[in-house]
């Protein structure tokens, strides 16, 4: 049973420089958050510009539940902006690379793996699906149930694996995020192009109207030091000198 929280995280980046923030947050922030925190990296992404906003990062961070996000935000917000003044130079650093973001907490079904568990499994993918899902209000874990029993299996026949099912915290109980594993373009372009003709993707979509509000599904690209892509966390050995 996973019972971790997450920190889920779209990032505005500044110009040309997305390469840049996913190096600075996966080589120069996770190695310090693994130690001092027991934050673990989920995954630092590259948003394809032609499915959303551009351009965007995404991030996924792993928590030790409630508790231990409350304690990491104890030793945190203790700045005069709110920030870790240890960081001070990290923050620095990463305001020349980013201009803002939107955060949420989200919650996993318990059936959804933890980073170690799909890094020892060897899951990995050429990209990701990730989906933002609006439901009426309270019925956001009923979706998850919904999507483990007839969307995995019904996307599974084009290789897709569904690698997380969450809700957002914080809010109406009307919120889910949905992340897939794919294991090509090719598996990609094969599933949206038989939507609407594929059996058990026409069933599911059929389905998705007794709660589904609206949906938004756009596509992700492992940085170079993902831990699906990696096989492992990010580490010290990864780090550049960002205090210069």
């Amino acid at each position: 049973m996973n019972d971790r929280l997450y920190i889920h995280e779209l990032i505005d980046i500044r110009g040309h420089h997305r390469a840049d923030y996913m190096h600075h947050m996966a080589a120069n922030w996770s190695p310090h958050a693994q130690e001092q925190r027991g934050q673990k990296c989920f995954g630092v992404w590259a948003v394809l510009g032609s499915t959303g906003a551009w351009p965007q990062v995404c991030n996924l961070w792993e928590e030790h539940g409630w508790q231990g996000l409350a304690a990491s935000f104890d030793g945190e917000a203790v700045g005069a902006g709110a920030q870790d003044p240890v960081l001070a130079k990290w923050w620095a650093r990463a305001a020349d690379f980013r201009r803002g973001g939107f955060d949420r907490l989200v919650e996993p079904a318990p059936w959804t793996r933890s980073i170690d568990e799909l890094v020892a499994a060897g899951v990995r993918g050429a990209c990701y699906a990730h989906e933002i899902v609006k439901v009426r209000p309270g019925a956001n874990w009923e979706h998850l149930e919904r999507v483990r029993a007839h969307a995995a299996p019904a996307y599974q026949r084009f290789g897709w694996e569904l690698i997380g099912a969450f809700c957002t915290a914080m809010v109406n109980e009307d919120e889910a995020i949905l992340l897939w594993s794919i294991p090509s373009w090719s598996a990609w372009a094969d599933a949206e192009r038989s939507a609407r003709e594929d059996e058990g993707l026409v069933a599911w979509a059929g389905r998705c109207r007794e709660d589904v509000v609206s949906r938004h599904r756009i596509l992700l690209v492992d940085s170079p030091l993902c831990p699906m892509k990696l096989g492992r966390q990010p580490a010290r050995a990864d780090q550049t000198d960002w205090q210069e």
